[in-house]
């Protein structure tokens, strides 16, 4: 079954009706929000995300400025630099590198402004909440699942492509991965396999075809989604060789129900949209945000069919 976080159940129902609150109190003055994404606008998950956002800015009767940075982070920056000028009513953003944020954070907290974080997270930067998977314990999930299922054993290199190496999502998962396969003498090897998806699919490719690895963890949803079109290219039939790692996409979603991804992660995308949005609204009135709400869950054959639907639904 699909392992729901408590905390986002128990954040999810907090949640609803501080939105109801907040929206009343909106319409005495109208709030605004600027959202920063490192993402790009038509990836899959950012969709999703967006969907999310944009319903709970409606609810909540605030006004979004969201923007997308392409994983561009001079333009993220630029693009938080200039929500610091124009003094909003809170901050939501990624951290796609460690750091990143450190001067932006502490100069919004100087001017009152909230400040969130989801997706990928720095809590050195002091900010005060975020929504999103904790990715350190994403990676130790996902490599004990291949160890736990005894798919891997001591000796083997685990296949980890990803499309940008270096970026905090990468090295925090490769983190978790390591504390469980360092111990038991199992090699992993971290492959940049950039973002362009025809890129992808052959850089996959050629390195299942040269060095036939034992598993694979994929790093990022664009790896994953090009599982199963690598496995074809390469005369791999499904099942053969064990694949975990991100689900946020209908292809990877279809790959579990095949049988080419053995588990996959799923993030709530639309919820965590939306969650960052309420939180600010909570900021934004007086309340403390000083929690985390951790949007994650692993999914397999046996439970992937609600994903599927609601993909369908689309």
């Amino acid at each position: 079954m699909l392992k729901f976080v408590s905390k986002l159940a128990a954040a999810a129902t907090v949640l609803a009706g501080v939105a109801l609150g907040t929206a009343a109190q909106a319409q005495d003055g109208q709030k605004t929000f600027y959202l920063l994404s490192h993402g790009g606008p038509s990836d899959a998950f950012w969709i999703d995300w967006n969907a999310g956002a944009t319903k709970a800015c409606d609810q909540l009767k605030v006004t979004c400025k969201i923007s997308f940075s392409g994983g561009d982070m001079a333009a993220q920056k630029e693009a938080f630099n200039s929500a610091l000028a124009a003094k909003p009513d809170g901050i939501a953003t990624t951290s796609a590198q460690p750091g990143l944020w450190t001067e932006e954070v502490k100069a919004a907290k100087a001017a009152g402004i909230p400040i969130v974080f989801f997706n990928t997270d720095d809590p050195a930067t002091g900010r005060q909440a975020y929504v999103g998977a904790d990715l350190k314990e994403a990676g130790v999930i996902w490599a004990k699942y291949l160890v736990d299922h005894k798919m891997v054993k001591q000796g083997d290199k685990v296949f980890l492509p990803v499309e940008v190496p270096g970026a905090s999502y990468q090295q925090l998962e490769t983190e978790g991965i390591a504390s469980v396969f360092d111990p038991l003498g199992i090699k992993y090897d971290v492959v940049d396999c950039g973002t362009d998806p025809a890129g992808i699919i052959a850089k996959m490719t050629d390195y299942m075809v040269a060095n036939n690895p034992p598993a694979i963890i994929a790093l990022g949803d664009s790896v994953a989604a090009s599982v199963k079109r690598v496995f074809d290219g390469a005369g791999v039939p499904a099942g053969k060789v064990p694949v975990v790692g991100w689900g946020n996409s209908k292809e990877t979603a279809q790959a579990v129900k095949d049988g080419f991804v053995n588990a996959a992660a799923w993030q709530y995308p639309s919820a965590q949209g939306f969650m960052p949005v309420a939180l600010l609204g909570l900021a934004a009135s007086g309340e403390p945000i000083g929690y985390d709400i951790h949007t994650f869950g692993l999914y397999d054959a046996s439970s992937v069919d609600p994903i599927l639907k609601l993909y369908d639904k689309k």
